[in-house]
């Protein structure tokens, strides 16, 4: 086997900017100053860190920051992403179902920072939920990689049509269909389908929009809504009918529930205008009246190296 090739996806550095345009502070605060400074400074030293093992290496590889990246990955072994779970789900949408990913927090909460900044502001940073390492383990999760010791796992993601059209991003967490505007009402109904054939009664909704999640995104915001955590591995869907208005005892039991891997969910959207948000708030497609959409999990999966505590337990 020849040398791997890797790509280095990494968060900007100018996301910790705290200056307007012309040059004044936004923040003013000395802690929350130093507290930023110190954001940077730790991700860029993460960064500085990665490459300096991979100069090591026998492998070729590049960097290039997220805010960069325009077109499909190719032509690489692996995808390292540097920063959180916001850089991991960027490359996401530009991998196939062939090159797998790893991530690494730069910069993992610290509790004492959290504790000690508590009543000033929220110290809290990306979770790195699905990133499998950090600077403290990054060499030792490559060298496995690299002598074949590990294998990537393999993650669900869902396929959005609309009007049998396929958008070209697949959701690795979640994606949210709802106004433009959060204080308008979302009309639209839906219904579960398999082989084409209705598997559920048509459900017509007055709401604050719909969030479908993979299992992956199921510990995100739909765990926050009051849905419930899923094994990573697993190819159901999960949605929500978020703030339902007024629903009738029948459909009450179909506000919250899954899509299996066999079924699809179609949706009827009524409203004049809409967005769907592909895991957050960077990709959106815009809907209106009369469109139909399509989700499933029959998407191609994501290979990802996973943290240990979403991988299944050995028995």
């Amino acid at each position: 086997m020849g040398r791997r090739r890797l790509l280095l996806l990494l968060k900007p550095l100018d996301v910790y900017s705290f200056h307007q345009s012309n040059g004044l502070y936004r923040v003013t605060n000395p802690k929350v100053l130093q507290y930023l400074d110190n954001r940077c400074r730790v991700h860029k030293d993460a960064i500085e860190f990665c490459q300096d093992i991979l100069r090591r290496k026998s492998v070729d590889w590049d960097a290039v920051f997220r805010s960069h990246l325009s077109r499909p990955i190719q032509n690489v072994d692996l995808v390292v992403t540097i920063g959180g779970d916001g850089t991991l789900l960027r490359a996401s949408h530009f991998l196939n179902d062939s090159i797998p990913l790893l991530g690494v927090n730069s910069d993992p909460t610290q509790p004492q920072e959290v504790q000690e900044f508590g009543d000033e502001f929220d110290a809290t940073r990306s979770s790195g939920y699905l990133c499998a390492a950090t600077v403290k383990n990054f060499e030792q999760i490559l060298n496995n990689i690299l002598e074949d010791r590990t294998a990537p796992s393999e993650v669900s993601r869902m396929s959005i049509h609309v009007n049998s059209i396929p958008l070209s991003t697949y959701a690795l967490n979640d994606i949210l269909l709802a106004d433009p505007c959060p204080a308008s009402v979302s009309r639209f109904s839906f219904r579960i389908r398999k082989d084409g054939l209705s598997s559920s009664s048509l459900v017509n909704c007055r709401s604050s929009g719909l969030r479908v999640s993979t299992a992956t995104g199921s510990t995100a915001a739909m765990l926050s809504a009051g849905g419930f955590a899923m094994p990573a591995l697993s190819k159901d869907l999960q949605y929500m009918v978020r703030e339902p208005i007024s629903p009738t005892a029948a459909n009450l039991g179909l506000m919250h529930g899954s899509i299996k891997p066999e079924q699809s969910m179609d949706i009827d959207w009524y409203t004049k205008e809409g967005i769907i948000y592909i895991d957050g708030f960077h990709i959106v497609h815009p809907i209106q009246h009369g469109d139909t959409i399509q989700l499933s999990s029959r998407a191609p999966n994501l290979k990802i190296f996973l943290p240990p505590h979403l991988l299944p337990s050995k028995i």
